[in-house]
């Protein structure tokens, strides 16, 4: 019986050497990354490399050019929809006015000076409303952030008023102080208050602990630390909420205007719209949308000043 095992193990051995080798499996190939996870991914000397190299990296200049002329090949088939879709009676070019005769009638307000008496005053009250908002919110929120006590107490207050919308609360505005300027600059500071008071208590109150903990070997006094190390670091958290405001003013102010006010962006595009004056509707909407830009790029380039000690 052994004899035959043996022999058929001598078989089944030989049958095996006589079969071709298998060959190995190929490597996997990891798969085509595209879009965002192309543009994280891609080879490269990472930021704590660059710094500590003293490298300052940057986009070259091909890639550049290529982003700005995509930015601008995007406005340009915005414009483009807003010429011809009236023109070719895709909509009605009684209520959508070709962009050519907008940009005509705005340059038209802009000489005529009527656009800059109506643009003032809305710039001086979203200027106060969102000036106070800053004064009240960093602070607030800076002492907020820092008492855990004062958190805890804050907390749900916060909650009930930032989820309550400003326009909603405008009648009571407007029954408390009236139809002056006062509701005006009242119902923007509101607005504007708590994007920046809640960005103000998150960015302080997320600063990283090692950076506290090495303020606090280094012996530095609750005044210093949060000077030195917790004001910076929270800057980009609280700049942000400080943009988002910045839109906010806006927005909110040409509704309050477009409610109860004499002179203003808002009471521009209402008028003009009860007038059947199209053309100077879409002018003031221009206008709003221009000076929402200029906002919104002036606070970025303002926050890249107070940051400059941050990586780009």
């Amino acid at each position: 019986m052994s004899e035959f095992s043996d022999a058929l193990g001598t078989i089944g051995a030989d049958a095996d050497s006589s079969r071709p080798a298998r060959r190995p499996d190929p490597p996997r190939q990891p798969p085509v990354a595209h879009g965002l996870i192309a543009e994280r991914t891609e080879p490269g000397v990472n930021e704590r490399q660059a710094r500590s190299a003293g490298v300052r990296r940057g986009r070259g200049a091909r890639s550049r050019l290529l982003s700005l002329a995509r930015t601008i090949s995007g406005l340009l088939v915005l414009g483009l929809a807003w010429e011809l879709l009236p023109k070719l009676q895709i909509v009605d070019p009684h209520f959508v006015t070709p962009f050519g005769r907008v940009a005509a009638t705005w340059w038209q307000l802009l000489r005529d000076g009527a656009l800059w008496q109506q643009l003032e005053p809305s710039l001086l009250r979203a200027g106060i409303g969102f000036g106070g908002a800053v004064l009240i919110g960093i602070p607030l929120g800076a002492a907020i952030a820092w008492y855990r006590p004062a958190r805890e107490i804050a907390t749900p207050v916060l909650e009930v008023f930032r989820n309550t919308a400003a326009l909603a609360i405008l009648p009571v505005f407007t029954l408390i102080l009236g139809i002056g300027e006062l509701t005006k600059y009242t119902i923007v500071c509101y607005a504007c208050l708590f994007p920046i008071l809640l960005n103000t208590i998150s960015g302080i109150s997320n600063v990283d602990t090692q950076l506290m903990r090495t303020a606090r070997v280094l012996g530095l006094s609750p005044v210093a630390t949060f000077r030195k190390v917790a004001l910076p670091a929270a800057m980009p958290t609280i700049f942000t909420g400080i943009r988002i405001s910045g839109a906010v003013s806006v927005m909110v102010l040409i509704a309050a205007e477009m409610v109860g006010a004499t002179a203003g962006l808002g009471y521009f595009i209402n008028a003009s719209e009860q007038g059947f004056q199209v053309p100077d509707m879409y002018a003031g909407i221009l206008s709003i949308t221009l000076l929402g830009l200029a906002i919104n790029y002036g606070l970025l380039f303002l926050e890249r000043r107070l940051s400059r000690w941050q990586p780009a």
